[in-house]
């Protein structure tokens, strides 16, 4: 067997010491491009494509690895496109660094990988997860958090009350006084169904309480609200027509998701409404859904890519040890072909 080609080989090769070969590598320290140029080259005839990547990582005290706990249902995570592009805003940052990204599901299943994989930080993309959260900081490990708060944990959060704001004020303007609404999760267990805001507790999911507030905030009292289990199509279907079934029916519908949203629009094509004549639809994150064919919907449009890359660059930082504050981002209204004047 031929004998395995290590970084004494190449410094041999290139007339240089071992350290200045290894410095040729890492970019770690000064050293004249010619001869960095020159260790290269001779590594390429070599065949030798670089110092071995974990024992690199255990000489710095660093993984290189940053986790992102993305929750139970795995399924779910990857049907919904905002979570799908805020992941890819995270993983392109990372990417650029140099980093990797391990995804760490949030159930029991998952307190191995938890407890035991190398990571210098990570980035919560789940609201509730008490056991990671625990384990997490039992080891140490910095987090920064997506949509959610926690004492003493950095947070990247949209500005979804004036967002819905907003929109609210746009259905306003059109002339719509019977406004129905979707929520997403209000409380801590999921449940579907009808919502009577005057007997609910509030609601203990953030951006579902920012969310309401800006609605109600604008003016808004909802003739109807369906709580769903969830950004799903099909969630969207089935509330769709609870609020559409009320007399006299909504002229508009405000839905806390795209997918809610895209969700009512089917619901009344199959009522045989016209989308906007006969009621107006709106959502909540500038997805892009071109199976709606020719619709684009009019949505409260967040920063989804920025958010992924601004939760990277937050965990970049805290693998470094430096001290990461909170950033609340901003959103947009976008007016598409969903929304038209309140029917007379």
């Amino acid at each position: 067997m031929s004998e395995r080609v290590t970084l004494t080989h190449v410094a041999r090769k290139a007339g240089v010491s071992l350290s200045t070969a290894s410095l040729a590598f890492s970019g770690a320290g000064p050293i004249a491009e010619a001869t960095r140029r020159r260790v290269l080259e001779a590594a390429e005839s070599l065949g030798y494509s670089g110092p071995n990547p974990v024992a690199r990582s255990l000489r710095r005290g660093r993984s290189g690895i940053i986790g992102v706990v993305v929750g139970s249902d795995l399924r779910a995570r990857f049907r919904d496109p905002v979570a799908l592009q805020t992941l890819d805003g995270l993983a392109t940052t990372l990417a650029a660094e140099g980093l990797g990204v391990l995804l760490l599901p949030s159930g029991p299943a998952a307190g191995g990988l938890l407890a035991h994989s190398a990571l210098d930080a990570a980035v919560l993309l789940v609201l509730r997860a008490p056991g990671a959260v625990g384990t997490l900081r039992r080891r140490g490990i910095p987090m920064v958090r997506v949509d959610s708060t926690a004492r003493g944990t950095s947070s990247v959060l949209v500005d979804d009350e004036a967002g819905m704001a907003a929109l609210a004020a746009h259905l306003r303007e059109l002339g719509h006084e019977r406004v129905a609404v979707l929520t997403l999760g209000w409380g801590t267990t999921r449940r579907q169904g009808p919502l009577d805001l005057a007997t609910a507790p509030p609601a203990k999911v953030p951006y579902t309480a920012a969310r309401m507030k800006g609605i109600l905030g604008a003016g808004i009292d909802p003739v109807a609200v369906q709580e769903t289990t969830g950004s799903l199509v099909e969630e969207g279907i089935r509330a769709g027509h609870a609020v559409l079934d009320a007399s006299p029916r909504p002229t508009a519908v405000v839905a806390m998701s795209d997918l809610l949203a895209a969700g009512v629009v089917l619901a009344a094509r199959e009522r045989g409404l016209q989308v906007p004549e006969d009621v107006s639809v709106a959502g909540f994150d500038g997805a892009s859904l071109p199976w709606l064919s020719e619709h684009e919907l009019t949505s409260v449009c967040q920063p989804i890519e920025e958010k992924g890359q601004r939760a990277a660059q937050a965990a970049i930082r805290l693998a470094a040890g430096e001290k990461v504050g909170s950033v609340t981002l901003g959103c947009t209204l976008r007016v598409g072909t969903t929304t038209g004047p309140a029917p007379a």
